[in-house]
């Protein structure tokens, strides 16, 4: 098990209920693959605050942040690269994948989700 990453921001929290209240249309599907522990048993939360970020998904058993980036990360690659840095420092692995990925081909994305979290995917 992980040890937990840095505390949250207080105003983080609210910011994660209003974030998973105003879920993008692929992260609401790949909530409905994720949720429940619908994959190998792994337990996800979404819209998860850690530190100074709210990250889309994240499984604490195997120190895994998944990203869902849309349109509104055009042209923040450095602050995306700042975010995973920070992410990698307190010990998770960060897994990427685009909007469209999600809704192309939904399957492939979460193979690579349990490759990522180093399970077998059915």
């Amino acid at each position: 098990m992980k040890s937990n990453p840095q505390p949250t921001f207080p105003k983080m929290i609210s910011r994660s209920r209003r974030l998973r209240r105003d879920a993008t249309v692929p992260e609401r599907i790949l909530w409905g693959m994720l949720r429940g522990n619908r994959l190998a048993g792994l337990k996800f939360r979404r819209q998860h605050p850690i530190g100074p970020f709210v990250v889309d998904f994240y499984c604490h058993s195997v120190g895994l942040v998944v990203e869902v980036d849309g349109m509104s990360h055009d042209g923040r690659a450095e602050e995306d690269c700042k975010r995973t840095e920070y992410l990698q420092q307190q010990g998770l692995r960060v897994f990427r994948v685009t909007n469209d990925d999600v809704l192309e081909d939904l399957e492939a994305v979460v193979r690579g989700i349990a490759l990522a979290a180093g399970v077998e995917f059915e």
